[in-house]
């Protein structure tokens, strides 16, 4: 029998498939992501590809694909490394997720249906056990959850591609202000009264509830650029 083509590239992984592109793409993506590549690190070739098991060809094109996507910036005769947003590119970014996420809590306490719900107040209610908890990681991740499920229910493909984009962006910030003490006693709040909104079939109070929320984010990231600043 033929040998059959991976999937998704294993780190390690030494068999390099001619459509392994947007495998390595979304590897390498999610390892930014994940902090495991810091802002300005630079993503040397050899290893990327030692790690990821593709070949330069691939990688090089995967490169392309992110640096599009805002993850990773070209330095002329240094090749790629990871970009760094800043607090005043976070903000403005934030800006314009305002608008976007707006519109998307508008359209799913219209779209919702009762096991949308359900799944939505079972976040919150999972938000709020975290932070009685203080597993402010837990919570950062289910906040991260509640905000993707707004975007399935809301099902508005332009602006759940773009919003993805944006937010990956920003992640290393969004992580930051997950943990400063005393930030979820803060959006938990925000984060119930959306859902509130959006079970009350309310599309314009659930658009004003996220306005609100995410114009909270941005005077929380200008603190932490004033604090930043003062170290």
């Amino acid at each position: 029998a033929g040998r059959t083509k991976p999937s998704a590239i294993q780190e390690g992984s030494c068999s390099v498939p001619e459509d392994s592109k947007p495998a390595v793409t979304e590897a390498l993506r999610a390892a930014i992501l994940a902090g495991e590549y810091a802002p300005k690190q630079r993503l040397v070739e050899i290893d990327v590809c030692e790690r990821f098991g593709t070949s330069r060809f691939i990688l090089r094109s995967a490169l392309q694909e992110l640096a599009a996507q805002g993850l990773v910036e070209f330095q002329r005769n240094r090749g790629a490394r990871v970009r760094d947003v800043s607090f005043a590119e976070a903000i403005e970014i934030t800006e314009v997720r305002i608008l976007l996420e707006g519109l998307l809590a508008a359209r799913a306490a219209k779209r919702a249906t009762k096991s949308d719900l359900a799944a939505l107040r079972k976040l919150v209610k999972d938000m709020r056990s975290a932070v009685e908890k203080s597993q402010l990681l837990t919570y950062s991740e289910l906040n991260a959850q509640l905000h993707v499920a707004i975007r399935d229910i809301a099902a508005h493909e332009t602006a759940a591609r773009v919003l993805r984009q944006l937010r990956d962006q920003t992640v290393r910030h969004q992580f930051s202000l997950s943990v400063v003490p005393g930030r979820p006693m803060v959006s938990l709040p925000q984060h119930e009264a959306i859902v509130a909104a959006i079970s009350a079939r309310e599309p314009e109070q659930a658009e004003r509830a996220m306005h609100s929320h995410l114009q909270s984010v941005i005077e929380a990231f200008r603190a932490l650029s004033v604090a930043a600043m003062r170290r």
